[in-house]
């Protein structure tokens, strides 16, 4: 039902009295066409010329005259389009709400940043309680790998040839993590067998971590298809698998070879490899690096200078933490 003139009117002397209550000198209403019309603090309503700046006397009423019809423009504004008179705004009580698809800000801490990862079966949430998966109850690698190494939980073993768990020192203090296996990978079920395994054992060798005195993994267990980038929900299927093996072997530091690799372990979205590059990162108790993948140094070896010094500064770290206890440098 539509409202009648004398309600609107009605409606805007109260809003107008209660916020002029407030202090405030001037109210807005809205008049339509190129002025704007506003109730001053003695009761008065003025009109603003918006084209000019300039107020127009005959734009001035007050509160009574509105109501004595003399004030026919905002009227058949307000009949027209309910739009042009604003609801009051709430009060400083009043909660408002967020706009519709902007969610309300969170707080953010340390903590939320570089959060601990729990170790679950599935990442996504189910609403059916579920036994655990077996594998979250094993506390070696062998048996690890013996409940993981047939696992469909994405597209990705339609496509495999052989799951690619890890090799390396059960009890290493260096890990090493990869993204994802290569066609030579897929086919020996070991990471880093290549060119580019060849040269990242020169790598490790070079700063006296033999490579059977580390342990190397990848995020994906299993090749995507030529060798493409990991999709989100594929990490998010296998990561769980890696935080596992972190957990069993207790690494005193991760070294991670390329950007893909950094940012899915550490979670820091598109940020480039020249920003993680010679940052110190702390996740599950082990301190982690970014590197170049190995690969990449074989397509641009003029980057194979600021590997090395990459490298010495893992080394350095890990002696200062550890101690130079192996083969010493």
């Amino acid at each position: 039902m539509q409202r009648t003139r004398d309600e609107i009117l009605s409606d805007i002397e109260l809003w107008a009295k209660e916020r002029l209550a407030t202090g405030e000198q001037t109210i807005y209403l809205g008049s339509g066409g190129n002025g704007r019309m506003g109730v001053l603090a003695d009761g008065r309503m003025e009109g603003e010329e918006q084209s000019s700046g300039r107020g127009d006397e005959n734009d001035r009423h007050t509160i009574s005259e509105i109501k004595s019809n003399n004030l026919k423009k905002t009227t058949a504004s307000a009949k027209t389009s309910s739009a042009r008179i604003p609801s009051p705004p709430p009060s400083a009580h009043t909660p408002i709400p967020p706009a519709a698809g902007i969610p309300a800000p969170r707080t953010t801490s340390a903590a939320t940043r570089n959060p601990q990862p729990e170790i679950r079966s599935s990442q996504t949430p189910n609403p059916t309680p579920q036994t655990p998966a077996p594998w979250l109850s094993a506390t070696d690698l062998p048996t690890l790998q013996s409940l993981i190494s047939s696992c469909t939980k994405c597209e990705l073993h339609k496509t495999r040839t052989n799951f690619v768990f890890g090799v390396g020192n059960p009890n290493a203090k260096v890990m090493v993590i990869g993204e994802a296996p290569g066609k030579d990978e897929d086919e020996q079920g070991e990471p880093f067998v290549g060119r580019a395994g060849q040269l990242l054992n020169k790598m490790l060798a070079a700063i006296n971590f033999p490579r059977e005195e580390v342990f190397i993994a990848n995020i994906l267990k299993s090749r995507p298809p030529g060798n493409r980038d990991p999709k989100p929900e594929e990490v998010a299927a296998c990561e769980p698998y890696l935080w596992k093996q972190i957990e069993i072997i207790k690494p005193k530091m991760i070294l991670c070879v390329g950007r893909i690799a950094g940012s899915n372990l550490l979670k820091t979205g598109d940020e480039s490899l020249a920003k993680m590059r010679g940052k110190v990162f702390d996740f599950m108790n082990a301190k982690v690096m970014v590197t170049y993948h190995p690969a990449a140094l074989l397509r641009n070896p003029n980057w194979k200078h600021g590997a090395w010094e990459d490298l010495k500064q893992f080394r350095k770290l890990y002696d200062e933490l550890v101690g130079n206890r192996e083969a010493g440098s």
